[in-house]
């Protein structure tokens, strides 16, 4: 995948911090994965930015291209990867994940954000790919 530069994601991922505390504020914790992600796209799209979701994300093993590809659950401006969670707790496996996400897509920046928080800041992690 090709991104912007890191200094172009950095700046973006103010508005996405922005749109997922006002997500969390319109509709608040508790509910499915999909109504946030949902949610979160059209919040997205409505400060103007580029959204994709349920991204497919090939692996590429050896120079090879094998199995089944990975589904990111969003990306932003192609540079930002946004993996959300509905969860009771947030587990290291998920920072892991995104990372190798990030890995195989060379790029930079992403986001985990676990939106069954009381509060959102409590569920949000900012992972980054050698910045």
């Amino acid at each position: 995948m090709e991104g912007r530069s890191s200094e172009e994601c950095n700046a973006l991922s103010h508005e996405v911090i922005g749109a997922a505390l006002e997500v969390h504020k319109q509709v608040g914790p508790g509910l499915l994965e999909i109504v946030y992600e949902e949610c979160l796209a059209e919040e997205l799209a409505l400060r103007g930015l580029k959204v994709e979701r349920q991204v497919s994300l090939p692996i590429i093993y050896k120079g090879k291209e094998i199995g089944h590809p990975l589904t990111i659950d969003m990306l932003v401006e192609d540079c930002i990867i946004i993996e959300l969670k509905a969860v009771k707790e947030l587990h290291d496996v998920y920072s892991a994940q995104l990372l190798s996400y990030l890995r195989l897509s060379n790029l930079k920046l992403g986001f985990l954000i676990n939106f069954n928080s009381v509060q959102l800041r409590d569920g949000l992690k900012r992972i980054v790919n050698g910045l």
